[in-house]
């Protein structure tokens, strides 16, 4: 299969965590897992570590609203794709959350995640 994003990171979003791993297949080659707090400061260094690492496409997965305030952190320096859980779970033996973080990356690198629907920012209102 093609990549079609070389530089990518899957998000594995809770509510007091997020377990992002980066995929970069090009060049420097680099794969890392790391877990951040859900706190501002924490989503801040998140963004860091992501532009760090030069990645430009992060898909993320989320059950309810938690994702909403990585969303707003992230959005304007990254691709953002918002997955359906419902879409990328079915698939057995990933029981922890750097195998879902990793599984996301994954699909994402081959372009197989469908994004939710997320509102143009003038239309929305997260509630944050």
């Amino acid at each position: 299969m093609d990549v079609l994003y070389p530089r990518c990171a899957g998000l594995d979003v809770h509510k007091d965590s997020v377990v992002a791993r980066i995929r970069c297949v090009s060049e420097p080659v680099h794969d890392e897992v790391k877990t951040f707090a859900t706190t501002t400061s924490a989503l801040l260094e998140l963004n860091e570590f992501l532009s760090a690492q030069g990645v430009t496409h992060v898909a993320m997965e989320a059950t309810g609203v938690y994702w909403k305030p990585v969303w707003h952190l992230l959005e304007g320096d990254f691709e953002l794709i918002l997955a359906n859980a419902q879409h990328i779970r079915n698939v057995p033996g990933r029981k922890t959350d750097v195998s879902d973080a990793g599984w996301i990356a994954d699909l994402l690198a081959h372009g197989l995640i469908r994004s939710s629907f997320v509102p143009r920012p003038r239309s929305r209102s997260f509630g944050i």
